[in-house]
């Protein structure tokens, strides 16, 4: 299955525009169920989070879009420290070993979740890496890009700011 997703990854990455990918208004229906384990053995569950905006993004270690993406969503939590937003990155399948290893390489502090069996690969359709949903306060996912962005780039950091709840 690595072998497989490394190669959907690549073609996809090589038919993308050079520019920016931009977000895309969600119509795929309601949004599935999100409940998985993180590194540390804890289950998270999407509807944990309402009340705040949450980016899931399904990703592997093998994606070159992931990897170039992952300091840039870094950057975007920094940017939006103390507002009632989250990232969950979905591990696409890989060994926790693997992972591991890379996270040691390439620091982020947001939940990495495992999806060891593909479930929630199945249930959210998705089929390349990576693909990213914006899910607003209520639980619904708003946006969604496939491909790597830069996502402390001005113009995602404000549609996310516009996504979170009025004080």
């Amino acid at each position: 299955m690595k072998a497989f997703l490394a190669l959907i990854c690549s073609l996809f990455v090589l038919s993308l525009p050079a520019h920016a990918q931009t977000l895309k208004p969600y119509a795929g229906g309601p949004t599935p169920p999100l409940k998985l384990k993180d590194l540390n053995n804890k289950t998270h569950a999407l509807e944990d989070y309402r009340g705040q905006v949450v980016m899931v993004q399904f990703w592997a270690t093998y994606c070159a879009p992931c990897v170039k993406e992952m300091p840039s969503m870094q950057r975007l939590q920094a940017k939006l420290a103390g507002r009632p937003f989250v990232i969950l990155g979905v591990n696409m399948g890989e060994p926790e070993k693997d992972v591991r290893e890379f996270l040691n390489r390439i620091k982020v502090n947001f939940t990495i979740l495992m999806d060891q069996e593909g479930t929630a690969l199945g249930a959210w359709k998705v089929f390349v890496a990576p693909s990213t949903f914006l899910i607003d306060p209520d639980g619904r996912i708003r946006y969604t890009v496939q491909g790597g962005v830069e996502w402390d780039d001005p113009e995602y950091v404000q549609k996310i700011s516009e996504m979170l709840p009025k004080k």
